[in-house]
C-alpha cells in the first residue's frame, strides 16, 4: 500500500469548478477546493468564518444603495427606493428627500461624485445633483448647464436627417418654425434649438411640423435652413446614461437616444460644453462608430478613460484631452451588461466590469508591454459562482470583492494581484441580497427577508445575519428590539455561549438563562471542502482510498464541527467536550488539532473531510495535513 502525505497551506484559488476534478496538475488545484461557503479568504491564505451582518434599519422597499464619501471623516449611505432617498450617517438615518426614480428605474441609475456633490443620471430622466449643504441639510436638483447673457452652452444634435430644413416665420420675438418633416412632439416645448447658430426656445406645439418659439438670439434670416439642431437631452430625445470626471472635465457616456455618443465638458468649467472654436479648453463631442453596436454601459477614470460598451472596450487617449488630440481606441471585445447599470470598481489599478454573458467578471488592465489594455475573465475556475451579477463594489480594507446575484446569493473575490491571489466563495443568507456598497470600511447591504427589506452592514464582532447585539446592567432573560425579526427563528449567544433557538413573537425573545451581553440574530452555516487529494490518481490508480489522520491548523476558533467519513460530529478542543460548546462561553483556541479516521473509500474523486457549522462562534483555519492510504 502507498502512504501519501498532504499538506494544504493556502486556500487561495479559492472555490473551484468540480470541472477541474481531472486537472490535479494546476496549480488552482493545489490550492483551491470544492465549497467554500459563507466564509472569507484571507490575503495570505486561510479561511475564516464570515462576518455576520448588523441590523441597520428597515429600508422604504426595494432599491439600490449608493457612498457617498465628503472626505475621510464624513461618509454616507444613501439608499434610494421607490421615489425616495434615505441618508444615513454612521448607521443612522441623517435625512429623507423625494426623488423621481420609480422602483423599476432603479437598475439603470447611474452616478459619479466630486466633493460635496453627487450627480445621478437615468436615460428616462432628467438629470440630477444631490448636494450635502453648509448647514447639514441635504438638496435634490437639476442640472443647471451653464448660461452665458440667455445662451445654454449645453450639447445639441440634429436627431434627423441631414436634409430636414426649419423655416422661420420671422427673425426676432415670438416666432413660428415649420420643418420639411414630421419633428416635432408635445414634449418639445420649454426645449431649446439652434437655428443658424441662433439659440430659440419651444414655447408651444402646434403639430408635429411647427412650433411657437421665442429667439432668445435674432435669426439671421427668414430662409428655409438645414442648419439646425436641439437640445442632446430632452423629455422627448432622452437623458444622459452614465457619468463620469476625467481630467477636470464632467464626461457624459451616452444618453437614451444617442447611446453611443461621447460629450466632455470645458476643462474646469463642468457644465459648460460649448464647442466654441475647438480650443485646447474646449468641450469635446464625437460618437463612437464601429462595425458593432456600441451602446455605452459605464465609463470610468483610470489611466485612461475607460468606456465600457454593449459590445466593446475602448481607451480614450489625449495628454491632456483637447478636441485636437482626443483619440478613441477599442481594446477588447467582451461587453458589459445592458439591463442594468453595475458600476466598474478599481482594483490594484485594473477596472473590474461585469460581461455582457452574465457569467464573467472581467478584470480590464493596462499593459505597458503591448500598450494596450487586455481584458481577463476572474472567474474562468469558479464558474459556477457567477450567475447574473446584478450589483457588485470592493472593500479596499479587507481585499474582498462582492458580487450581488440575481438569485439573492453573493459572492465575494479575495484579490491580492501582487500575490496572484484571485479566490472566490458563495454566501447564503435566510433572505434575498439586492444590493452592496461599501462606505469608508464598512460594507452594507440591502436584504429582502420575507416581506421587509432590511440594511445590514458587516460586522467582524458578529456571527449571525441581521442581528443586534444588547446589554444589561444585571443578567435578564427577556430581550426586545426584534420586530424586524417577527416571527422567525432565531440563534442566541448569551453572555459568549449559545442557547437554543428562539422564535420572536411581539419583537422579543425569552432565552433560557439570564445573561447581560447578547446576539440575537439569523443562523448561517460556513462549508469547507476540499478538492480529492490529487496524488491519489497517480498513487493508487484511482482504486481505494482512506484517510488515516488530519491535522488543521486552527486559529481563533470556538468551535469545529467536522466530517471525516462518519457524519458532522464536534471536535474537542482541548478539555471542552460537545455540551461545553453549546452550553459554555469557550476560550478562542489556536493551534492543531489531530483527528483520525478510520473506513476504505471506495471512490476517490471524493472529498476526505468536510467542515460545516451552524455554530454562531469564531472559526479560522489555516492549513491541513492529511495522510492518506492508497490500496495498490
Amino acid at each position: 500500500m502507498t502512504r501519501i502525505r498532504e499538506i494544504k497551506t493556502t486556500f487561495t484559488a479559492g472555490e473551484v469548478s468540480d470541472e477541474l476534478l481531472g486537472r490535479g496538475d494546476l496549480r488552482a488545484y493545489e490550492n483551491g477546493a470544492l465549497s467554500l461557503r459563507n466564509v472569507f479568504i484571507k490575503p495570505t491564505g486561510g479561511v475564516t468564518r464570515r462576518a455576520g451582518l448588523g441590523y441597520i434599519d428597515t429600508a422604504a422597499g426595494d432599491g439600490r444603495l449608493i457612498s457617498f464619501e465628503f472626505n475621510t471623516a464624513q461618509t454616507y449611505l444613501l439608499v434610494v427606493t421607490d421615489e425616495q432617498i434615505d441618508i444615513y450617517a454612521g448607521g443612522v438615518k441623517d435625512d429623507t428627500i423625494a426623488a423621481p426614480w420609480t422602483a423599476a428605474q432603479i437598475s439603470q441609475l447611474a452616478w459619479t461624485q466630486s466633493a460635496d456633490t453627487l450627480l445621478l443620471t437615468h436615460p428616462d430622466v432628467s438629470p440630477k445633483r444631490l448636494t450635502r449643504n453648509g448647514d447639514g441639510s441635504w438638496s435634490l436638483s437639476d442640472w443647471s448647464f451653464f448660461e452665458d447673457e440667455g445662451i445654454s452652452r449645453q450639447p445639441y444634435f440634429k436627431f434627423v436627417d441631414s436634409d430636414v430644413t426649419l423655416t422661420p416665420s420671422g427673425t426676432t420675438g415670438s416666432i413660428t418654425l415649420t420643418a420639411s418633416e414630421d419633428v416635432f412632439a408635445l414634449g418639445h416645448e420649454g426645449t431649446r434649438l439652434r437655428v443658424g447658430g441662433k439659440e430659440v426656445e419651444v414655447t408651444d406645439f402646434d403639430s408635429a411640423t411647427v412650433v411657437t418659439v421665442d429667439t432668445i438670439e435674432d435669426l439671421d434670416s427668414t430662409d428655409a435652413t438645414i442648419d439646425w439642431a436641439e437640445q442632446a437631452f430632452s423629455a422627448v430625445r432622452g437623458y444622459p446614461a452614465t457619468v463620469a470626471f476625467h481630467q477636470d472635465r464632467l464626461v457624459i457616456g451616452g444618453s437614451r437616444d444617442l447611446p453611443n455618443r461621447l460629450w466632455f465638458s470645458k476643462s474646469g468649467d463642468l457644465f459648460n460644453f460649448d464647442l466654441g472654436e475647438g480650443l485646447d479648453d474646449e468641450s469635446i463631442e464625437f460618437a463612437i462608430l464601429s462595425d458593432q453596436v456600441n451602446a455605452i454601459r459605464g465609463i470610468f477614470s483610470g489611466r485612461h478613460l475607460q468606456v465600457f460598451t454593449s459590445g466593446a472596450e475602448w481607451m480614450v487617449t489625449g495628454d491632456p484631452l483637447t478636441p485636437t488630440s482626443v483619440q478613441i481606441r477599442r481594446q477588447t471585445r467582451v461587453g458589459s451588461v445592458i439591463e442594468r447599470y453595475i458600476p466598474p470598481v478599481n482594483v490594484d489599478g485594473a477596472t473590474l466590469f461585469v460581461a455582457r454573458n452574465k457569467q464573467e467578471i472581467q478584470e480590464f488592465l493596462y499593459t505597458d508591454i503591448e500598450q494596450a489594455y487586455r481584458s481577463t475573465d476572474l472567474a474562468l475556475l469558479s464558474r459556477h459562482i457567477i450567475d447574473t451579477p446584478v450589483d457588485q463594489d470592493y472593500d479596499q480594507k479587507k481585499r474582498l470583492l462582492h458580487i450581488v446575484r440575481s438569485d439573492g446569493k453573493f459572492a465575494s473575490l479575495t484579490v491580492f494581484r501582487a500575490e496572484q491571489v484571485s479566490a472566490w466563495t458563495l454566501h447564503e443568507t435566510d433572505g434575498d441580497v439586492k444590493s452592496v456598497s461599501v462606505v469608508g470600511d464598512d460594507v452594507y447591504m440591502l436584504v429582502a427577508r420575507g416581506s421587509l427589506y432590511t440594511i445590514e452592514v458587516f460586522d467582524d464582532a458578529l456571527n449571525l445575519d441581521s442581528a443586534l447585539t444588547g446589554t444589561a446592567g444585571s443578567p435578564t432573560s427577556v430581550w426586545s428590539g426584534l420586530d424586524h425579526l417577527e416571527g422567525q427563528t432565531v440563534s442566541v449567544v448569551a453572555d459568549g455561549a449559545v442557547q437554543s433557538d428562539k422564535i420572536v413573537v411581539s419583537g422579543a425573545v425569552t432565552i433560557d438563562e439570564a445573561a447581560s451581553t447578547v446576539e440575537i440574530g439569523l443562523p448561517y452555516a460556513h462549508i469547507i471542502e476540499p478538492l480529492p487529494p490529487s496524488d491519489v490518481g497517480a498513487a493508487g490508480g484511482g482504486r481505494r482510498v482512506r484517510l488515516i489522520e488530519g491535522i488543521f491548523r486552527i486559529k481563533d476558533t470556538a468551535a469545529l464541527r467536522l466530517d471525516v467519513g462518519r457524519g458532522l460530529n464536534d471536535v474537542t478542543l482541548k478539555q471542552f467536550g460537545e455540551d461545553e460548546i453549546l452550553d459554555a462561553p469557550l476560550p478562542l483556541e489556536s493551534g492543531d488539532i489531530r483527528v483520525r479516521s478510520l473506513g476504505w473509500r471506495d471512490d476517490a474523486t471524493q472529498p476526505l473531510w468536510r467542515i460545516e457549522q451552524d455554530i454562531p462562534l469564531p472559526f479560522t483555519l489555516l492549513s491541513v495535513t492529511t495522510e492518506l492510504k492508497v490500496n495498490d
